[in-house]
């Protein structure tokens, strides 16, 4: 008993089994290793909310837009999404459509002053306020445009002679997925009969109708179904309205001095593209709503070489020639800059008013919320890319300040001219997008675009998508359309440049934006060709993209449709 240990050994640490110990808790470990990977796994997906590929990361933004590398990835200088191509476009956001039974309710509850006179023949004007005449207009406005859905109908009004009537209506195409609506203001000649029956001869092209477009005060509204969303409603674009996009002025010298600024001044943001610009331009709205203040701004851009003729930068283009300054004006507080420092040198010493100099993009918004100064002047320098505004909402703040992408929409003025387009296909067309010039001429980024893009590829491809007979509207960056002509045996085809008159020197767009740039004719630029061919192309039936549908090239160069996809 003395020569034996105090303590006995357990069997299962005897030296022999030491081997098979090490392994079974190895085997513990790993497997217990794999359950909790299998549980976090499982939690990840269940609470993973995949990126929405249109509001990319700031980070990622900002790689993309600074990236000045070889690689074979081209910078996107296509047209910017703006606001209206965000919101929903079901049927049930724009009320209640007009129909024939609606038109004939509409007319046997009102009373006809003309029944009580003595029928006079055919002599005579015809009378535009008699309901019976707006019956009848309407009736024949809803046979003829199939393809539109109606949603309010104006009163008529005397036309050009006794025998014309003008009537403006509001619309939206039966398969439309933009979300917004348009207005339509024809001329209609109307016959009457010795028994004083009438009856509709013409209806005249889109916007002949002048002397309807402008509603008069205190005129009674047509005809228009009561909605259950009526500011969903009012919130929706209107294209053919009258545009008031003049500049906003201050009331008084007490209301200025009780306001609050923000002003972004310098950095290196101008002249590069309309993407960039917007997300820089958005990154500082963001921040004066986010601060209660209003904007400054500067109405000025430069338009960046890629989109211009010269193939130079160009300065001095109106924001108003580009996007919708009307709607930016009434959803926002913003003063242009010029009208701003106007006042600003008259009243600021007299009125005591602050400034509070920023030149730090890294300050951010949450910590200028206590500062009591009139104006906050963000002063940006000239090394890039710190010098970009967008910095501004980057890190912490992108979690704070959003960037309100609903106050920017298109510009009305070009989106008139899509609608003048589409109304002369009457909304019934279908649409290629064929993308040629020097990516087609490129083979060692996209080796197969130029042959995928030849009128006989072209033809095959739309063999089995397109029905033959079809309206066929091309938007393309080849500047011979001739090219096309063998798609004219199974197609009526379209291009942008046959409707050149809706932008020449006789055509409202023409006459108004130079009455807003001062009298000085304004050039129909590279980005208005591609954001009006876009648009078009977008309202057809039935679309086909160049790098959807016509090509297995990748869109921006060989090897890049993953990274284009995350």
């Amino acid at each position: 008993m003395l020569g034996r240990s105090g303590f006995s050994r357990p069997g299962g640490f005897r030296p022999e089994n030491l081997g098979q110990n090490t392994m079974a808790m190895i085997g513990n470990v790993c497997f217990s290793v794999f359950v909790i990977g299998v549980l976090v796994f499982t939690i990840m997906a269940a609470t993973y909310e995949p990126e929405d590929p249109l509001f990319h990361p700031s980070t990622k933004i900002t790689t993309f837009l600074t990236s000045k590398s070889n690689a074979t990835f081209k910078s996107d200088n296509s047209v910017v999404r703006t606001g209206e191509d965000f919101m929903a476009a079901n049927e049930s956001v724009f009320g209640s459509i007009i129909n024939m039974t609606d038109v004939d309710n509409s007319v046997s509850g009102e009373s006809n002053e003309a029944d009580a006179t003595q029928c006079e023949g055919n002599s005579g004007p015809i009378d535009c306020r008699d309901p019976e005449v707006f019956h009848l207009m309407m009736r024949a406005t809803i046979e003829k445009f199939k393809d539109i859905h109606f949603y309010k109908f104006g009163k008529p009004v005397a036309g050009s002679n006794d025998s014309t009537c003008d009537m403006a209506w509001r619309f939206r195409p039966k398969d439309g997925k933009a979300a917004a609506f348009y207005k339509d203001y024809r001329r209609f000649v109307i016959e009457r009969y010795e028994n004083c029956t009438r009856s509709i001869v013409s209806i005249g092209e889109y916007h002949t109708g002048v002397k309807a477009r402008k509603r008069k005060k205190n005129q009674k509204g047509g005809l228009e179904k009561t909605s259950s969303q009526p500011d969903q409603v009012n919130a929706l674009p209107v294209v053919g309205e009258f545009v008031n996009d003049s500049l906003p002025v201050v009331e008084s010298e007490s209301s200025f001095s009780r306001g609050k600024y923000l002003v972004y001044m310098g950095g290196g943001d101008r002249c590069k593209s309309m993407n960039h610009f917007l997300w820089s331009f958005l990154c500082a709205l963001g921040e004066a709503q986010y601060l209660n203040r209003t904007l400054v701004m500067d109405l000025s851009i430069c338009l960046s070489s890629i989109y211009t003729s010269s193939k130079q930068d160009e300065e001095g283009k109106d924001f108003r020639f580009y996007f919708d300054f009307e709607h930016l004006k009434e959803a926002a507080s913003v003063l242009d800059k010029d009208q701003f420092w106007a006042d600003w040198s008259k009243w600021q010493q007299k009125d005591g008013m602050n400034l509070h100099l920023v030149e730090d993009f890294r300050v951010t918004p949450m910590k200028l919320m206590e500062v009591k100064d009139s104006l906050i002047l963000r002063k940006f320098g000239s090394v890039e890319p710190d010098n970009y505004w967008y910095r501004v909402c980057e890190g912490e703040t992108e979690s704070i300040v959003q960037r309100p992408w609903h106050l920017i929409w298109k510009s009305r003025r070009l989106m008139e001219i899509v609608s003048a387009i589409a109304s002369r296909l009457n909304w019934d067309y279908d649409s290629v997008h064929v993308v040629r010039g020097e990516k087609a001429r490129n083979v060692d980024l996209w080796p197969n675009l130029g042959a995928h893009t030849s009128p006989d590829a072209l033809l095959s491809t739309l063999r089995d998508k397109v029905d033959e007979g079809r309206n066929l509207y091309i938007a393309t960056n080849e500047p011979d359309t001739s090219f096309f002509d063998p798609l004219k045996d199974k197609y009526t085809t379209h291009f942008l440049d046959e409707y050149k008159e809706l932008w020449d020197k006789t055509s409202e767009w023409y006459s108004e934006t130079t009455k807003l740039n001062n009298g000085v004719s304004v050039e129909f630029d590279g980005y208005m060709r591609v954001s009006i061919d876009t648009e078009v192309f977008l309202r057809g039936k039935k679309q086909l993209e160049t790098f959807n549908d016509l090509t297995n090239d990748c869109k921006d160069g060989i090897n890049t449709c993953n990274v284009a996809a995350n």
